[in-house]
């Protein structure tokens, strides 16, 4: 919902490094395959109760995101790249609800298998619709430096990353935070579903 508003900013922040980064010759696949990395230590640290280093490790994740498109926009992006940097964010996405249930299934595993399975609604209808717009040779105006068309929604990127920082400074009240947020997941769902409907309802 906020992530087009945030992009300027984002890109101000990290584009300089990102040159810096092009320029002693670190690529945009190498900087994606360190985050996800990351991301694997902070399911890690989820699964062992350390929060607080799940946050930074969390927080590291997205900033590797960032840094990736930042090289990629400096020297040009790749079909690799899109399909690498998508591709490991959904598999991050879900694995922090995981780490959340594994260290309390007794009172966390039902509400990570409701958020998991809203996270695989959100991410369904949004790469249908890339799919079929790429087809089509659409482009998302808000996005047009993404690899894939971009579809926004009620919980996009920005919302999902507070909800995991929220979690990790309250990992008590991950089953309520859980079950909030796969709601605007499913209202995001519906609401996809339908601008597809309406999209593509010529042929």
């Amino acid at each position: 919902m906020i992530d087009r508003h945030l992009l300027p900013a984002q890109r101000a922040l990290l584009d300089p490094p990102g040159r810096v980064l092009a320029r002693r010759g670190v690529t945009a696949d190498q900087v994606t395959l360190a985050g996800f990395a990351l991301g694997l230590g902070a399911f890690a640290a989820l699964t062992a109760g350390a929060f607080g280093a799940a946050l930074v490790l969390i927080l590291a994740n997205r900033l590797a995101d960032g840094l990736d498109g930042a090289i990629a926009r400096e020297v040009g992006g790749t079909d690799r790249g899109a399909f690498l940097d998508i591709a490991l964010d959904f598999a991050f996405y879900a694995l922090v609800p995981l780490g959340f249930a594994l260290v309390d299934p007794a009172a966390n595993a039902l509400a990570a298998a409701v958020l998991i399975a809203s996270f695989i609604g959100t991410g369904s209808s949004f790469l249908a619709f890339a799919s079929v717009a790429a087809q089509r040779g659409l482009r998302a105006s808000d996005y047009p430096a993404k690899g894939i068309y971009y579809l926004g929604g009620l919980t996009e990127g920005a919302e999902t990353i507070g909800l995991f920082v929220a979690m990790c400074l309250w990992p008590a009240a991950f089953p309520v935070l859980a079950y909030l947020f796969a709601t605007l997941c499913a209202l995001t769902t519906i609401s996809r579903w339908h601008q597809g409907w309406v999209a593509f309802s010529d042929r």
